[in-house]
């Protein structure tokens, strides 16, 4: 992050992450440090997300790997021709989730064994 704030260092940014909470800063020196950083997580239990993710590494696999571009509108101009093949013979990802746990927690160490 520092190389990326050292590289912009009049833009504002914005970095998505996962909600891990490890990844949640409490009261962060670096972030109060660059306010023009700003983290967004993403929703918890949020599974569903993950298609994203999928769909993204087949776009760098199959057209931004190993590619070198001079400029983000011609990054732009590459991920748009992609999308444009891609999509001739796209088809939906299909997403299910068999079990639904529960995001409460467990009261006792017996509740757990349940």
């Amino acid at each position: 992050m520092n190389e990326i704030v050292a590289l912009y260092p009049q833009r504002e940014l914005h970095v998505i992450l996962d909600n891990l909470n490890t990844h949640k800063p409490k009261h962060d020196r670096w972030l109060a440090r660059h306010p023009n950083v700003h983290l967004h997580f993403i929703p918890t239990h949020a599974s569903w997300l993950n298609q994203i993710e999928c769909w993204f590494s087949i776009l760098v696999r199959q057209s931004l790997q190993g590619a070198s571009f001079t400029s983000p509108a011609q990054l732009r101009e590459a991920i748009d021709h992609f999308i444009q093949s891609y999509n001739q013979d796209a088809i939906p990802f299909h997403w299910t989730k068999a079990v639904v746990h529960s995001v409460h927690p467990k009261h006792s160490y017996a509740d757990l064994c349940h």
